[in-house]
């Protein structure tokens, strides 16, 4: 049985770490913006099935991988460093719009919707090293089956970030209508925006920390 105090202390963790703007909030608020509701929903789909396979996969090895072999922490750190950039670029390029703004744009379909969603997700490697750094430190030896602890702690972290991302998704249109009578705050919103992610792919990358041991 998973302690209450380890429940609580994922949940307010895993609350601080999706009220932090990132690449999940980002490409949520654009497909809800651009696209709708429902495709913002099916890009959450996405996004939770990518908490599913780090969860699956720190529990069952995959930050021990990362330990061994280094490099292919540092591969798909950078890899999630590129997609930031990218974000940046997009953002403040000349013509570039806001994520709030609404387009006319080709909607994507179901399937790209989701994919792009996962895709977001296991492009940042913190995501992994977050379950291999805080779920041990709620698990309790004297509570039974630690691989079951890991799994239950996990699920209440995807909990969390599932409920405040859908929040997100169905707010983003109220959010864009309001911006959408003051266009100088969506220019400044832009331009903003996309400085932070600059600076956040410049940090990312230049990041030199290893994953952190259980």
């Amino acid at each position: 049985m998973v302690e209450p105090g380890g429940v609580l202390g994922v949940a307010l963790v895993a609350l601080g770490m999706v009220l932090t703007p990132g690449p999940n909030m980002i490409y949520l608020v654009s497909r809800s913006i651009t696209q709708g509701r429902r495709a913002g929903v099916v890009s959450l789909g996405g996004v939770a099935v990518g908490f599913l396979v780090y969860l699956l996969a720190t529990n069952l090895g995959l930050s021990v991988v990362f330990l061994a072999v280094p490099e292919l922490y540092v591969a798909v750190k950078l890899a999630g460093a590129a997609y930031l950039a990218y974000l940046a670029w997009n953002a403040l390029r000349p013509g570039g719009v806001s994520v709030f703004a609404p387009e006319e744009l080709p909607h994507d379909s179901s399937r790209k919707l989701f994919t792009m969603g996962l895709m977001t997700n296991l492009l940042n490697p913190k995501i992994a090293i977050m379950y291999l750094s805080l779920i041990p430190q709620f698990i309790s030896l004297e509570a039974g089956n630690v691989l079951l602890q890991g799994f239950l702690l996990g699920s209440v972290q995807i909990a969390v970030a599932l409920t405040v991302n859908l929040g997100i998704v169905l707010a983003a249109g109220a959010i864009a209508a309001f911006l959408a009578r003051r266009p100088s705050w969506l220019r400044v919103q832009r331009y903003l925006m996309g400085t932070a992610l600059g600076l956040l792919a410049v940090s990312v990358a230049t990041d030199t920390s290893a994953p952190a041991r259980a």
